[in-house]
């Protein structure tokens, strides 16, 4: 069965992960997975001593240091419990009624890809739990799971904000045109305006492109803007955006196109740093 994954940890965006995940379900008519990985990192199930030589009289030391860390994660996996149990007590109040919860010990990208099959839409923070009020970077995990899960992903700020318009990063490829039927028969976008919005030179091509895709799009309940904007991507997307009021922006990862080099490139990280609005990745 298909779900919406919400990945839930102790940062400041899980509420808001919980409420964009309880939205989208609802959208999708499609049950909720409330997912929490503890770090192996961070807490080993069993430190790995095999390289210890000659422990003397080091070696009850080591074995007090193997206790603690054993402790730490036990009360860290109980943690965790308690953090999805909260989370499902949040979106049903959001209205969610078929949830279930799951928690791994692991690496977070490769817990997400064994979740892969079951996943519809993977709901996750923008901002990890190692963030600050000083320091709002991105979560450390963050591009490697962009690269990684070939599922929609949907990136949320800290705070919620029940969408009611979003637009499309577009850029005319095959891949492009694929997302766009994507979005025409997703229910997430039923009954909301839609943007179109390709960057580079407006020329004749490219008109011709976005008037096929706003065919494409166009249907009952469904109202489509299209726009050619000059300039660097992620100021020109971000600059649209504001002016349209637009709450969800809407990318992929196109062939080698410049959204392609954007994404993947060097400005990801300078992107999802400002971005104030939800992210949806399809791939």
């Amino acid at each position: 069965m298909l779900r919406v994954v919400a990945c839930i940890d102790g940062s400041r965006a899980a509420p808001a992960v919980c409420d964009y995940a309880a939205w989208a379900g609802q959208r999708m008519d499609c049950p909720l997975m409330l997912l929490h990985v503890l770090d192996e990192e961070r807490y080993p199930v069993a430190p790995d001593m095999t390289g210890n030589i000659g422990l003397g009289s080091r070696e009850h030391l080591l074995e007090e240091l193997a206790d603690l860390d054993q402790k730490r994660s036990k009360l860290a996996l109980e943690h965790g419990h308690h953090m999805l149990n909260d989370a499902q007590r949040r979106v049903e109040q959001q209205g969610a009624t078929d949830i279930v919860q799951r928690q791994r010990h692991g690496d977070l990208t490769e817990s997400l890809l064994a979740l892969e099959q079951e996943t519809r839409l993977l709901v996750i923070g923008l901002h990890g739990e190692s963030s600050s009020d000083r320091d709002l970077h991105i979560g450390s995990q963050l591009e490697t799971i962009i690269r990684s899960v070939h599922r929609p992903i949907m990136l949320v700020p800290d705070d919620y904000t029940e969408p009611h318009s979003a637009m499309l990063a577009f850029d005319g490829s095959a891949t492009a045109f694929a997302g766009v039927e994507l979005l025409a028969g997703s229910p997430v976008f039923r009954d909301m305006p839609l943007h179109l919005v390709m960057i580079g030179p407006d020329t004749h091509d490219r008109r011709e492109q976005l008037s096929r895709a706003e065919r494409k799009l166009s249907g009952p309940g469904i109202d489509v803007h299209v726009a050619i904007r000059a300039g660097d991507v992620e100021q020109s997307l971000h600059t649209y955006q504001e002016e349209h009021n637009i709450d969800l922006l809407v990318m992929g990862a196109y062939g080698h196109s410049r959204i392609r080099q954007f994404l993947v490139g060097s400005t990801t990280t300078n992107m999802l740093k400002t971005a104030r609005k939800p992210l949806v990745i399809l791939r």
